[in-house]
This record gives structure tokens, C-alpha cells and sequence, in this order.
């Protein structure tokens, strides 16, 4: 029987992301400094929309976008450009769509946002959630109504969860995991919500509250423990030069949805996001660095080194026989109108 529900049903709030790189330090109070690096384009909500779309995902975004430049823009990119379904979003009047500006600086970034909250609440735009086989969602401290509808509903959970600003990291907020298939927190987080003290420890302490545990390391990998299908799986990262890193955990998120829906073993699902995670920090971040198929296609085919081979070999009967066209990396200037078809 058809399937007809949406692969990934995501919402939260959208970004026009400005990325600066290259810039070797931050600047200081009072300093200039000059850059050749910079990147335009949507972020926030928008990364793991675009990365779940770019994998051939049937995609459904609730967001808001301001009646500006900028909400326009994101939006021509994020329906005609990217396919993905905003029949759920709204466009606010007067309200300024949020603007980012990403200072990269080797691994890391610094981020200086001008907004306000969104008018529509994320169970306001949602309401009684459609049918959905995923949703990506970012767990928060409230709960949100719509979470419990949707996993009433049939749809699973991937959930991660962002920095705590209080440093208080409330295990309360774990409660939530009961709603979700799978949970996706780096170490730092899932280290801080478990109170222990590696990453190990902390993925044995998220196993035992959601069916499948992973904890992402950035430069050290990834591991993940999945308790339906009693596997465990612990791989590296790649050795990329990072130009920004914006967004990687989001592509990271999206290509495991990806490869789960497929029902690839874990060890390959945890190897398939580590290389489009990788793959990402190549470009200027924010959603067009995700890599797509396309992405992981050329870089299949132009892999030289044996052992990659070797344990990336599921590839070459994972890929799709058409990895469709290049993908559209972030402009340096924003055009007028959405450019007419893909460029490499």
C-alpha cells in the first residue's frame, strides 16, 4: 500500500543566515577585519529541511516568515529551489524575519542575531500535526503539545537539543523521551543532561529512556546504541578541512533519518551522517551547505583511499542510480530573484 505521508515533518524558527569565514580570530572591540569567505542563505529550521530534502525526503516545514526581503528570499529558496512543502508556514505582517550573522573561526563560531519571537507559536502553526513516517524536532525545556499529537499519531520522533543557556541542563527534560524514537544530543549535552562524565557513559544512560541513543563528537565521530535492533556502532569522523561548521549537526540529524527510513544497518546509518556532516563544513553553512546525493555521489566516486573504500563500500549499493544535480551552495550576494537551475 502507498505511503503518502510526508518522510519528515519538521518546524521551528527560520534564520536568513549571513556567514562570514576566513577570519583567523574574532574581531576585538574597535578592530576591522577584512575576509574573503562569506555565504548567504536560510538557516535555523531551515538546515534540517533543506538536508532532508537534498536525500530525496518528502519534506513539510511549519515556520514563519517575515514580510521582508528576507522572509521572501528564504522562502523562493526553501519551495522553488529545495521542494519543500510549506503549506504549514505562515508570512507575518511587520515582523522582521531574524537575521544571523556567523563569525567562523576555525572549528568553532561566533553568532550575533537581530530578531524577535515569532508571532505563531510552533503548536499554533502545527495545530493537530498531519501524519508524518519522521519528525526532527529540537526538544526544549516546555514541552511542546504538538510533540505528544504527532507521536500519538504514528509518526517517530528524532529529537535533539540545543545549548542550555542556564547551564542548569534540567533533567526534566529528558521526560520528553518518551515521546521519541531517537535522540540525538553531542557529547557535551548528553554528557551535562546524564550527569556522567564521557560519552560512553552518557549513550548507556540515554539507552535505557529511547529506543535508539546516539551522541555525536564532532571531530572524534559519532556512537550509537539502537535497542530495537540490539546494535551498537561507533565510528570516526573524516579528515576534512572545515571552512564552516555551521549547520553540520543538522545535516548529521537529517542524513540519519535518511538512512534510517531506508533500514540500513546502524553502523552504516552512523557512518552515512558522519560523511555528510563532513561533507557540509566544506561550504559556507547555514542549509545550502548540505551535500545531498549528489554530494555523497561525487565524493564516492572520486575516493581514492583504500580503507574508506573499504568501510564506505555499502555505497555503492546505497546510492541512487540518479543523484539528481549538483546542489546550490549559499551565494555570496543574494540575488534579486532565485537563480534558474543548479550550479555546482
Amino acid at each position: 500500500m502507498d505511503d503518502d505521508r510526508p518522510d519528515v515533518l519538521l518546524t521551528g524558527l527560520l534564520f536568513y543566515d549571513l556567514v562570514l569565514t576566513g577570519l583567523g580570530k574574532p574581531p576585538t572591540p574597535g578592530e576591522e577585519i577584512w575576509t574573503g569567505g562569506m555565504g548567504c542563505g536560510p538557516g535555523g529550521i531551515a538546515n534540517l529541511a533543506v538536508a532532508a530534502s537534498r536525500f530525496g525526503l518528502s519534506t513539510s516545514l511549519a515556520t514563519v516568515f517575515g514580510d521582508d526581503f528576507y522572509g521572501e528570499y528564504c522562502r523562493d529558496v526553501l519551495c522553488d529551489q529545495e521542494d519543500i512543502d510549506l503549506s504549514l508556514s505562515r508570512t507575518a505582517d511587520g515582523w522582521p524575519t531574524p537575521v544571523t550573522v556567523s563569525l567562523a573561526t576555525g572549528h568553532d563560531r561566533a553568532l550575533v542575531t537581530h530578531g524577535q519571537e515569532p508571532p505563531y507559536s510552533q503548536d499554533t502553526l502545527m495545530g493537530d500535526p498531519p501524519e508524518a513516517r519522521t519528525a526532527l524536532v529540537h526538544i526544549e525545556a516546555e514541552p511542546r503539545a504538538w510533540l505528544a499529537k504527532a507521536a500519538a499519531n504514528g509518526t517517530q520522533i528524532y529529537a535533539d537539543v540545543g545549548w542550555d543557556p542556564t547551564q542548569e541542563w534540567s533533567t526534566d527534560l529528558l521526560d520528553q523521551l518518551k515521546l521519541c524514537h531517537a535522540f540525538l544530543p553531542n557529547e557535551t549535552e548528553a554528557m551535562a543532561y546524564t550527569r556522567t562524565d564521557s560519552a560512553v557513559a552518557a549513550l548507556g544512560t540515554l539507552s535505557e529512556l529511547v529506543p535508539v541513543a546516539v551522541v555525536t563528537r564532532g571531530g572524534d565521530g559519532a556512537l550509537a546504541v539502537d535497542q530495537t535492533t540490539g546494535e551498537y556502532a561507533e565510528v570516526p569522523a573524516l579528515d576534512v578541512d572545515v571552512l564552516d561548521a555551521t549547520g553540520a549537526g543538522d545535516v548529521f540529524g537529517a542524513s540519519f533519518v535518511a538512512a534510517s527510513l531506508g533500514g540500513w544497518p546502524l553502523e552504516e546509518r552512523l557512518r552515512f551522517a558522519v560523511l555528510a556532516a563532513g561533507l557540509s563544513v566544506r561550504h559556507h553553512g547555514g542549509a545550502l551547505a548540505a551535500p545531498g546525493w549528489y554530494g555523497v555521489d561525487r565524493w564516492w566516486r572520486s575516493l581514492k583511499d583504500p580503507e574508506l573504500r573499504r568501510v564506505y563500500g555499502f555505497l555503492a549499493d546505497r546510492l541512487p542510480a540518479d543523484p539528481g544535480p549538483p546542489v546550490q551552495h549559499a551565494p555570496v550576494t543574494p540575488p534579486a530573484h532565485t537563480p534558474v537551475g543548479p550550479h555546482d
